[in-house]
């Protein structure tokens, strides 16, 4: 213990000395000789990245048609439809089908509604081959945003999709999922709302400005080797449903909708699942809306006063009717702005043929595109920093480092509107 504190003394003196001589040196130095000064702002000086080409990134805010088409989603109709799916006094899988008061038969029979805004919005659509889905197992945003929606023409098909079966293990929206994939259609991206009805959680607080979209990472589709590769090239954060994430925020994030976008890097909360995880295992782009912070007792309990004045079940007293209109914009600006934008360009590549600081990208044009952008992030950043829009082109390089940035290429339409952006590979 002594020789150790011996030598701390004498590194002390070593270092005190050092630093003496060092003060002497800087007293003698001519200060009218010094060509650069020490920086004061090293944060100024070291921005990282150095180079920074293209316009700094914004966020498309609705343009008037989406405006006016938001402006439509009425909260007092939205409580119309909740209360009366309510009315029919069980959504229990099993019960009857035959009675035309009670049961999932007559709620079914009623929802005949959505399926004929759902074959109007088609007959408007441009392009029949492409689909934008949203799906609720509560149905009131769907059926609200067909009625918003069905007298406007889109590019894709939009689908309103009411599904059953989803606490028994998802069954229609895998069925849904598998009839989209068997046909090869192109679903370009689906959005599920569940869980979107209150802006109080179980710590009483309110949070009526936020809504929550998750987002897988690496899709479970791929093949190893692929699924390789993205990780090796640092390419998780920017799986198609991420891609959907940012776009969503980017669209529906404004006020307008007068919504906070929070997104959530998972595809669902832990011990949870959605609708939407079958369209990820067909290779779809998903997301999954769901409240801030949820308040369990509401949820999957049967009805009751507990006697310490607690209640239980999921009844219609206890949504927020003007919150879930809000949830219902985002929707609607999320759908109709991916619906209204061209396909995404296709076999997107960076070249990586040989060592370079630039970053050439390549992409087969689509139909429909006025030209395409490309948009960068530093591998350290959630969303987009910078666009650059290069023309009716299938490449372009950028200069910038592709071993210090993400990139993805986005189609734009002569409307304005962009595709989700797609992640390049090596090639």
């Amino acid at each position: 213990m002594a020789s150790s504190i011996v030598a701390a003394v004498l590194l002390l003196s070593s270092f005190v000395a050092s630093t003496e001589s060092i003060q002497k040196y800087q007293w003698s130095y001519d200060t009218t000789t010094a060509a650069i000064p020490f920086p004061t702002d090293l944060c100024a000086i070291n921005a990282w990245p150095t180079e920074q080409p293209g316009a700094p990134y914004t966020a498309k805010l609705p343009d008037a048609e989406l405006t006016a088409i938001l402006g439509e989603v009425d909260p007092v109709r939205i409580q119309a439809i909740i209360e009366k799916l309510a009315s029919f006094g069980t959504r229990h899988t099993l019960s009857t089908q035959t009675d035309p008061v009670r049961g999932i038969g007559a709620a079914r029979d009623w929802l005949t509604l959505l399926e004929q805004y759902k074959g109007f919005a088609e007959e408007r659509s441009s392009d029949p081959e492409r689909y934008v889905v949203v799906s609720a197992s509560g149905v009131a945003i769907s059926m609200e945003l067909a009625h918003a929606m069905a007298k406007h023409r889109t590019a894709a098909t939009m689908i309103f999709a009411a599904v059953a079966g989803e606490e028994q293990g998802l069954y229609g929206s895998a069925y849904l999922a598998r009839i989209f994939s068997i046909r090869l259609d192109n679903v370009e991206g689906m959005w599920k709302n569940d869980i979107v009805g209150s802006l109080i959680g179980d710590d009483g607080k309110n949070r009526s400005s936020i809504i929550r979209v998750f987002a897988q990472g690496l899709p479970t589709t791929k093949t190893a080797t692929r699924a390789s590769q993205r990780l090796s090239i640092g390419g998780e954060n920017d799986s198609p449903a991420r891609q959907l994430g940012r776009f969503t925020r980017d669209v529906a994030n404004n006020n307008v909708t007068g919504m906070s976008v929070e997104l959530v890097y998972r595809a669902d909360r832990y011990l949870r699942g959605g609708d939407h995880m079958p369209f990820l295992a067909a290779g779809y782009a998903a997301a999954r809306f769901t409240e801030p912070r949820e308040d369990f007792a509401h949820q999957r309990r049967d009805v009751q006063m507990m006697d310490n004045g607690t209640q239980y079940g999921d009844l219609s007293e206890f949504c927020d009717f003007y919150y879930i209109s809000r949830v219902g914009k985002v929707t609607g600006a999320a759908a109709w702005s991916l619906a209204m934008a061209p396909d995404v360009p296709k076999n997107v590549t960076v070249d990586t043929a040989g060592l370079t600081n630039d970053s050439s990208l390549k992409w087969v044009k689509v139909a429909g595109a006025a030209g395409y952008e490309i948009v960068w992030r530093p591998t350290s950043e959630r969303f987009w920093t910078h666009v650059i829009g290069v023309g009716e082109v299938s490449n372009a390089t950028v200069r910038v480092s592709k071993d210090n940035m993400e990139f993805g290429v986005r189609s734009v339409g002569a409307n304005g509107y962009r595709s989700l952006a797609v992640f390049p590979f090596p090639g």
